[in-house]
């Protein structure tokens, strides 16, 4: 099969998602379709035998590269057992060996695991436990959320309400009950004289004047803890959390962390939030918790929520479901890259490597169109000085001819490869990202 063939018949019957299909159109050469024929480790090779080094992680999701052999592995012997089955009155021992490891991971702290299938869909788990756990509890006045400016949950009606970011959210707005908002601690905001501690610290005090006045009406504080990822790769000090939780405690608020892009090591500890030394009322878990396999999202929680829900009367229960909930492929999946997190010391190697990945890129920084060259953990982010309203889609078609998959968040380039990324390539992504910046940029 060449690439034409099945670009031809992809572009007539697949609805490709986050995407205007016009400028997919044959006759366009604003965002070229790419027909993928396999991958392995970091590489992706098309039909024509070009190779692109996924330096996203295919949407934030593949942690130890494509095709791995030990979650390979774990599938096939999961097909012989079991593939699914009901989780209502039913359970299975993958779905069971993933909520202990899990919640293990929290120090039992959040001892208590519900699944569903994408990160949107936890989004809204989170967001109903926590309204229903009040009403459980005879506070029905807590019916409001709170999140922060540029905040992004996913694109579910549930979801778009606790989400900030225009593109996403204005065409749904007669559909959406919107949450309030208060200042976010994107480090790029401080003054003259500030650290991003002083940022944080600034959005935190914000918080406390906002919750002092509506604390009563609010559910739950919605967070991407330590990097807002849709709205630029937002990246902030650690205080936040650490304040965002005192202030929680203080006012009897829940504190949801998302951390559906930025958990499972992305930020340099398993879960981000751990680098505040504080955990949430609820964490939501999903892209890379699977290894980038299957469809997978957790929501996690305390006693505390889940007593509010245990009773004899079935309405106060959590009714909420959906027909693949704990797939048992899926939960193998991700104990797989659990294990390959445990066995192999992934934690500790990623720290080499983000220093590795960092000297790469350093160079960027002398780039006279460069601005806020930022990174935690495995993720990083520039921004582009250029008023081009179409630098985005330059820059996303002159990475793929130099052979890299990167894509720019309006005028943020950001780097999220996987772990298994070795060093020959981190240099290959940074100077081929820096020659598809030149290329982009008018001269």
């Amino acid at each position: 099969m060449a690439n034409s063939d099945l670009l031809q018949r992809s572009l007539a019957a697949v609805w490709h998602p986050c995407t205007q299909m016009k400028q997919h159109a044959a006759a366009s050469e604003a965002l070229p379709l790419i027909p993928i024929a396999r991958g392995k480790g970091v590489w992706l090779y098309d039909f024509d035998g070009r190779r692109y080094l996924d330096g996203i992680s295919s949407w934030w999701v593949n942690l130890f590269g494509h095709g791995h052999p030990r979650i390979n592995a774990a599938l096939r012997e999961q097909l012989d057992e079991l593939e699914h089955v009901i989780l209502a009155g039913f359970t299975h021992r993958p779905v069971v060996e993933l909520s202990e490891r899990l919640a293990g991971l929290t120090g039992g702290a959040l001892g208590h695991c519900f699944y569903a299938s994408d990160g949107a869909s936890a989004t809204e788990i989170a967001l109903k436990m926590s309204f229903h756990s009040w009403h459980n509890r005879g506070r029905r006045g807590k019916d409001t959320f709170l999140c922060l400016a540029g905040s992004y949950h996913g694109e579910t009606v549930g979801a778009l309400a606790v989400t900030d970011v225009p593109l996403f959210k204005d065409a749904y707005a007669p559909l959406i009950r919107p949450a309030q908002t208060v200042p976010t601690p994107d480090a790029r905001l401080a003054m003259d004289g500030e650290a991003p501690v002083d940022v944080a610290r600034r959005a935190a005090a914000a918080l406390a004047s906002h919750l002092e006045a509506h604390h009563e009406r609010i559910a739950a504080l919605i967070v991407e803890p330590l990097i807002q990822c849709a709205s630029g790769m937002a990246m902030y000090d650690p205080e936040y959390l650490r304040l965002a939780r005192e202030l929680c405690d203080h006012y009897e608020v829940h504190l949801i962390c998302d951390e559906i892009a930025v958990g499972c090591g992305r930020t340099g500890t398993f879960f981000a939030h751990e680098q505040a030394g504080i955990r949430p009322d609820f964490l939501c878990l999903s892209k890379g918790i699977s290894g980038g396999y299957l469809p997978l999202s957790i929501v996690m929680t305390t006693d505390a929520v889940y007593d509010c829900f245990y009773d004899d009367s079935t309405s106060r229960g959590f009714l909420h479901s959906h027909s693949y909930t704990g797939n048992a492929l899926a939960c193998r999946a991700a104990l797989a890259t659990l294990d390959i997190f445990a066995d192999d010391q992934v934690l500790v190697a990623n720290r080499v490597l983000a220093e590795h990945l960092a000297t790469c890129l350093s160079p960027l920084a002398a780039h006279p169109r460069v601005r806020h060259l930022r990174q935690r953990g495995m993720i990083a982010a520039f921004d582009v000085h250029t008023d081009d309203p179409q630098f985005s889609q330059r820059f996303y078609r002159q990475a793929l001819a130099h052979e890299v998959l990167l894509r720019p968040i309006g005028n943020t380039v950001y780097f999220m490869p996987p772990y298994v990324i070795d060093n020959e390539e981190c240099t290959f992504l940074a100077t081929r990202a820096m020659a598809a910046l030149d290329a982009a940029l008018p001269t």
